[in-house]
């Protein structure tokens, strides 16, 4: 029977397609930009990608920590919605902020400002696939909202590559191509959020109280005391922590690591352009193979094949090998990603499902955290590149031990 999606969810995807035009913006023309203006300002290849690690670091920090408070806010009937609009404006605004920005340090502070917005968004995106759609849905759901989000985030992405890579021709500066495509991205991103910001409706709430803030804080302490006795989410937030660490760390750092090792700038462009088309499919490929076989042995199938491109990625030196490590990304991203999103949904309680991606957000983002500065220190002290990014295979082993231990640990937790 063919899988068709109802119009709530629909819309949610819609928001994947958009704030994934960011995230590939982060992920490949921003770095090079970074680098132009580090470059101009005297700073080395390894600072430029020490300089980038940290700034991304102070990005998903902010988030770790501000992540359960908005989370368990979230949860409070009315709040999930004006939240997750604010979340989105920060966003926008800040990328636009991007292309007026001539110091390689304000630039920084601006991109920091804009990638907080982006991660906070996900808290309130996240727990909405609740609320849009049934648990028996969820695998398929979220997966086709990563694959959707890989393929059409490729629409205004090509639109700025060629923007970027021809100013010259149409009479650009290098800067003036960069703030045009920067108001690109948040317009594409806030237009594809609207259908959601219309068309949303919180099913599962706690409802509203006097002083809503300070119960917000009462009720996160209840659920830090209740993830301490129901073992397998405990557990589960322990292996996300660090198999999701090399994740996004692979993400952030993909372009930066790339450019520092002196390959061609239109070669990762299109490389990990590539990343993108090859994830649309097999994310969709994750959700059906759900449907068919145990969502935890696709999830761990995903973790082994991410410490593989972790010790491959050790070894690089051709920009070949950089394509074939952009094909392999793409074809387990989505279904990590989905899949652990929809896995996580099915073994929290429902109606406290803002409270509990906030503390997922607190592993993800505190995964990344480490795994960032992770690399820029190594770098820094040992000068070398490669060795910054062998390190992450490491946090995949941790991951995929704990996992396991998640799986056949029992869930006390009863959804509707």
């Amino acid at each position: 029977m063919k899988f068709k999606l109802t119009k709530s969810e629909k819309s949610w995807i819609l928001y994947d397609v958009g704030n994934s035009a960011f995230v590939l913006l982060v992920a490949t023309i921003m770095p090079i930009y970074f680098n132009a203006l580090a470059s101009g300002a005297g700073l080395s290849d390894t600072a430029y990608l020490a300089y980038w690690g940290y700034a991304a670091s102070a990005a998903t920090l902010a988030v770790a920590v501000l992540g359960p408070v908005l989370g368990t806010l979230a949860d409070t009937r009315g709040f999930k919605k004006p939240l997750f609009l604010c979340t989105i404006l920060v966003g926008c605004i800040g990328c636009v902020s991007l292309g007026f920005a001539g110091h390689w340090l304000v630039f920084l502070v601006i991109y920091i400002i804009a990638k907080i917005g982006y991660n906070g968004s996900l808290i309130f995106y996240d727990s909405m696939l609740s609320d849009v759609t049934e648990p028996a849905r969820m695998d398929q759901v979220s997966s086709h909202g990563y694959a959707w989000g890989y393929i059409g985030s490729c629409i205004p992405f090509v639109v700025c590559l060629l923007l970027v890579l021809n100013c010259e021709t149409i009479g650009m500066t290098m800067g003036t191509a960069m703030a045009v495509a920067f108001a690109l991205i948040a317009a594409w991103w806030f237009l594809m959020s609207l259908p959601l910001l219309r068309g949303y409706r919180q099913k599962y709430y706690v409802e509203r109280r006097p002083h809503a803030i300070a119960e917000s804080f009462r009720r996160l302490g209840r659920t830090f005391a209740h993830v301490k006795q129901e073992k397998k989410i405990f557990i589960f937030l322990l292996a996300f922590f660090f198999y999701i660490d090399g994740v996004y760390t692979i993400i952030d750092m993909a372009t930066a690591y790339g450019t520092a090792l002196g390959f061609a700038t239109t070669g990762l462009l299109l490389a990990l352009l590539l990343t993108q088309i090859v994830a649309f499919p097999f994310a969709i490929l994750f959700g059906r193979l759900a449907k068919k076989y145990d969502t935890a042995r696709l999830i761990t199938l995903c973790i082994v094949a991410y410490f593989g491109i972790a010790v491959f990625a050790m070894f690089l030196v051709h920009q070949w090998q950089f394509w074939l490590l952009a094909v392999l990304v793409g074809m387990f991203q989505g279904g990590v990603q989905a899949l652990s999103r929809s896995y996580f949904t099915k073994i929290i309680p429902a109606e406290q499902s803002g409270e509990y991606f906030g503390l997922l957000d607190i592993c993800g983002k505190g995964a990344s955290f480490v795994g960032t500065t992770l690399v820029g220190v190594v770098s820094q002290v040992t000068h070398n590149i490669n060795l910054g990014v062998g390190a992450i295979a490491l946090l995949f082993a941790v991951g995929i031990c704990f996992f396991r231990l998640a799986v056949r640990t029992e869930s006390t937790v009863q959804n509707p």
